[in-house]
């Protein structure tokens, strides 16, 4: 069987969505939670992040990759909106070989909601410090009348 996925708009995709649970194979898996972060969401953070590694920014001392620069905006956003209903607490943690690891909520678990909260948090960082959002633009993720340094 092929997989399925059902968002609960209205009540004939629900009905849909029961149907497909009653027509399931046994052992087949039923997750029923809200929506995670989209892939539009998750296209535009990483073009963030990929903005941030071209850029002119560093961080302890070095520039940073894109993949370093969404650990940093997460654990930045998990602090800065600590008392948000749906935050992570931040744990930094002694990691397996004595090093310090920051366990980090996921991305790919974030609501819609939380995922569009760490991407404004991030274009606000990137105004503050100066980077302009080219990938991010180019992507279509960001229209460049938004952004006060293109002319």
């Amino acid at each position: 069987m092929e997989k399925q996925r059902f968002i609960l708009i209205n009540e004939n995709v629900r009905r849909n969505a029961v149907d497909a649970v009653i027509k399931a194979a046994a052992g087949s898996a039923i997750t029923v939670g809200p929506a995670t972060r989209s892939l539009d969401q998750n296209a535009k953070f990483h073009a963030i992040c990929t903005d941030l590694a071209r850029s002119h920014m560093t961080w302890a001392g070095k520039r940073r990759k894109a993949d370093e620069w969404k650990v940093l905006l997460v654990s930045a956003h998990t602090v800065a909106t600590k008392d948000a209903p749906d935050a992570q607490k931040p744990e930094i943690v002694p990691g397996l070989e004595g090093e310090f690891v920051n366990i980090r909520e996921s991305t790919a678990r974030m609501s819609v909601k939380r995922a569009a909260s760490l991407i404004t948090y991030a274009i606000a960082f990137c105004d503050t410090n100066g980077v302009h959002l080219t990938e991010t633009i180019r992507g279509g993720f960001h229209e460049a009348a938004n952004d006060r340094r293109v002319a």
